[in-house]
């Protein structure tokens, strides 16, 4: 697991800080005259409201080839040899590279999913459960939520991250193999050179579905959905439906097309609730006329804009609860200056320019996304967790290696969750015989296998407790919808606010950690640390509408 300072990125426990093609079936396009001889790259062009004959008309004219299009989200991937024509084209609203990651893809699952024992019926208590003190911060245990609400099968939760572990011992009861899909193509290297993704795993380096090389994704669906089976832990929902929306790549990038696929899928399959624990790459800040960019730039940041609100917009009005991490970079997103970490595609491009409340985060500055900063045992807003009035609307445990919390077992103030065996291999972090050989790994065995477990923190940990209370809201008060269970977003939301335990600004409101300083701005009720309070399990069990 790499930290690159990225949002929402988990750091390491030592480290401070088949729907896309559907889209166009039946559809007919507009005639366009272009040759598919056409050189360049292929760029997402977003138009404006109604404009996609006239847009596709004015890109065949300006040189451009048609490849496809999305009516669901309103843009054509366009091959151009520079993207400065397509954007003077007025009814364009955005130009952005499509970065050669992502398609959809329903690439084969590894196997038949292994058997496995438990279920509903398992005594609540897991063996590793003396090491989850996120779990009884939020109310998770069986004298508190897992006494009377646990979620259904029937609401499908969706993580959108790096892919999910459906093999692993402790989800693989709660994986649901057959919606899972994997939206991206692995690549070795950027368009650079550059080690990026490294060596292929699979031919057409396009990993099945229950596959998690990078291991983020199946920490953040552990947490939300480990069944109580008598092995490691059992994560907030342990009786949800996990669906892998795999989005990001081995080294943890998230593009624009993969993302916007993912959420769409969401959407039009009846998923529930979807964890978003990342942000779009390239840019940390997406601004509309940064007078140091250029017009390029521009053009994709706007497109980025565009395409991650329509796609935020499509998911919510058809059922789609979205929660998100905030951001590891313990800044004030309220009151950005600099941004020195973009673009952070091909790798060594970053700049550093002047930003400012303008430029937006996505998908945490988004309309109807829940954005969820991290706390640690102490109940402190962790250091590296980014903040904001305007933005911070939940917390909850994320973990911080310097808190100051002590019950703990073993002093670890991180959250432990489910890890990838051979993602662990892979990194040497468990020896050949299976022994754990780095502090952060934790084996258990039961019954003649073993699982693995790891502790990480961040505001992904975070994200992902707030993503499992509003799937057992769900499971309360959804009606029958497509998918399963279906429920108004907006509902869920006050309910989880509703049922959030309030938390006021520490005193002084400048709060010093180390020498870094930063300030609570609000009230008890909203502030920029805590948000509507700290999110509390036992309490959503029990909340009313």
């Amino acid at each position: 697991m790499k930290s690159r300072g990225r949002v929402a990125r988990a750091l390491v426990s030592i480290a401070l800080v088949g729907v896309a093609s559907a889209a166009t079936a039946g559809v007919s396009m507009p005639e366009v005259k272009s040759t598919p001889s056409a050189t360049g790259r292929d760029y997402l062009v977003f138009y404006a409201d109604g404009a996609r004959d006239t847009t596709a008309r004015a890109v065949t004219a300006a040189g451009g080839v048609v490849r496809s299009r999305d009516d669901r989200l309103g843009y054509l991937v366009v091959r151009a040899a520079a993207p400065e024509p397509l954007g003077e084209i007025s009814s364009v609203v955005g130009v952005t590279p499509d970065l050669p990651i992502g398609s959809v893809a329903n690439a084969p699952l590894a196997g038949p999913p292994p058997r496995m024992s438990g279920g509903a019926n398992a005594v609540a208590g897991e063996p590793l459960s003396d090491r989850q003190w996120d779990m009884r911060m939020i109310g998770a245990t069986p004298t508190g939520s897992y006494a009377t609400a646990r979620a259904s099968h029937q609401v499908l939760v969706g993580v959108i991250d790096t892919g999910i572990d459906g093999r692993h011992p402790d989800i693989a009861p709660n994986f649901n193999r057959q919606l899972s899909r994997n939206f991206v193509t692995d690549q070795p290297n950027d368009v650079n050179g550059k080690k990026f993704d490294g060596a292929c795993e699979v031919a057409g380096c396009k990993d099945p579905a229950d596959v998690d090389d990078d291991g983020h994704g199946t920490h953040v669906a552990s947490t939300i959905g480990s069944p109580i089976n008598g092995i490691g832990i059992a994560g907030v929902a342990p009786d949800v439906s996990l669906v892998n929306l795999r989005a990001g790549t081995d080294s943890g990038y998230f593009f624009l097309k993969p993302t916007m696929d993912a959420l769409a899928y969401a959407a039009d399959v009846g998923v529930d609730v979807v964890n978003m624990s990342f942000y779009v790459d390239p840019w940390t800040f997406n601004c509309t006329a940064n007078p140091q960019d250029s017009r390029a730039d521009q053009l994709a940041q706007r497109g980025i804009l565009a395409g991650m609100r329509r796609a935020a917009a499509y998911a919510h009005q058809r059922g789609v609860t979205m929660i998100t991490a905030i951001g590891n970079s313990g800044s004030d997103l309220g009151k950005p200056s600099k941004d020195a970490a973009s673009p952070d595609y091909p790798l060594g491009a970053e700049k550093e320019r002047t930003v400012d409340n303008t430029c937006l985060n996505v998908p945490t500055e988004l309309p109807g996304v829940i954005a969820v900063s991290s706390v640690g045992p102490s109940g402190l807003k962790a250091a590296y967790s980014d903040y904001g009035i305007e933005q911070t609307d939940i917390a909850a445990p994320g973990g911080d290696v310097f808190d100051s919390g002590t019950s703990v077992i073993g002093e670890r103030r991180e959250i432990l969750a489910a890890a990838p065996e051979a993602m662990l291999r892979a990194g040497h972090q468990i020896d050949a015989a299976g022994n754990p050989a780095d502090a952060s790994v934790v084996r258990d065995c039961q019954g003649g296998s073993c699982s693995y477990y790891q502790y990480l923190e961040g505001t992904s940990m975070a994200a992902p407790h707030v993503t499992g209370i509003a799937a057992l809201i769900i499971s309360r008060f959804g009606v029958p919808g497509k998918g399963g269970l279906a429920m108004d977003p907006n509902q869920v939301e006050k309910l989880l606010y509703a049922s959030a335990t309030p938390t006021s600004c520490p005193t002084p409101r400048a709060f010093k950690y180390g020498t870094a300083t930063q300030t609570c701005d609000g009230t008890k009720e909203r502030n920029g640390f805590f948000g509507h309070g700290i999110a509390n399990a036992a309490r959503a069990a029990t909340v009313t509408p």
